[in-house]
């Protein structure tokens, strides 16, 4: 069995060092911090974890909600995470509101019970009265996808609005007059501002905005080919379409097939996320990225930051970029 004599033999410092090290203490040199993990990697070496608890009055472990335990957003999300957050030797701890107050609610007194030493909080259902009321108990709390004034600092955030309108200025960009909006749920605020965003654009190139062609879907699977069927029964004359996510155009190609519809051709469509399958599917989806794996990094590193009581220069506003490929016709 590796000790921790033997790390400190191979980093070349002192047995108390590697334990402050383990222990994510503010006071241990970057320098050392780095030999004591790459000794750990070389020898192989697996701390007692209960130990270490008991010695720094810490349970190791980050709680964290999210609205869904899949999915091509929440999946990177967490992976990523949890990634960022055991190279420090601590857990990821993951609950789920499933689109529900109440959830949210007991998912996060879950995980304070749990004595977690840190947060991360994406909640869809929660105020933000709720969620300063939460991050005033708590020090140690990052809230995701959410702009608060009063709690900025611990805030990361997407500029949706900005997604929403790169997506239809680009369909606009490209000649098209009768541009459509399939949005996610719009109990959500990453809908409502990437609605906002459409509207932007439309404004900008001198269309006014007709409700006729705005139909509320879901981020998830469920009940977007009917949502796309509404929209293209309403005005057959729609040419483009932005899709508030991925999933969303996967449907729109679906209904563009059954009616022989060519994407790219008779009907254009832009999404949001640039999820995986946005590149194989043919033609290949022009896309708005959104920086999930940037954002699941951030949480981390801002969470273990303000744990360790350590200065980090925390990325709040994360910015969207289109990806340009094969989905758009221009007229």
């Amino acid at each position: 069995m590796i000790t921790i004599k033997e790390v400190s033999e191979l980093a070349q410092v002192s047995q108390s060092t590697v334990s402050r090290a383990l222990n994510g203490h503010p006071t241990v040199k970057e320098a050392n911090r780095e030999k004591v993990f790459k000794a750990i990697e070389q020898l192989g070496y697996k701390p007692n974890a209960f130990a270490q608890a008991l010695a720094s009055s810490r349970s190791n472990s980050i709680g964290m909600l999210v609205g869904s335990l899949d999915g091509p957003f929440y999946g990177p999300l967490m992976h990523t995470a949890e990634d960022t957050v055991r190279q420090s030797n601590i857990h990821l701890i993951v609950t789920s509101g499933q689109e529900s107050r109440t959830k949210e609610l007991d998912s996060i007194q879950f995980l304070q019970s749990k004595l977690v030493d840190g947060l991360i909080v994406h909640s869809d259902k929660l105020s933000d009265d709720e969620l300063i009321k939460i991050a005033k108990g708590s020090e140690t709390m990052i809230v995701l996808n959410r702009f608060i004034p009063e709690i900025s600092d611990r805030c990361i955030y997407i500029d949706n609005e900005l997604g929403g309108y790169l997506a239809t200025k680009h369909l606009l960009e490209n000649g098209h007059k009768k541009v459509a909006c399939i949005t996610g749920q719009l109990s959500k605020v990453d809908s409502r501002d990437r609605f906002q965003g459409y509207r932007n654009a439309l404004l900008e190139f001198g269309i006014e905005y007709n409700a006729g062609l705005f139909v509320e879907g879901r981020f998830d699977h469920q009940g977007n080919h009917d949502a796309a069927r509404r929209l293209l029964d309403r005005d057959p004359e729609i040419t483009a379409i932005f899709c508030q996510n991925d999933n969303i155009a996967l449907a729109v190609y679906d209904v563009a097939a059954e009616r022989n519809l060519i994407i790219g051709r008779d009907l254009s469509v832009v999404g949001f996320d640039n999820d995986t399958h946005s590149q194989h599917i043919r033609p290949r989806l022009s896309t708005v990225d959104f920086p999930v794996h940037e954002m699941g990094e951030e949480a981390a590193k801002g969470v273990l930051s303000l744990i360790n009581k350590r200065d980090y220069p925390l990325k709040h506003k994360l910015t969207p970029t289109l990806i340009v490929r094969e989905s758009v016709a221009k007229l």
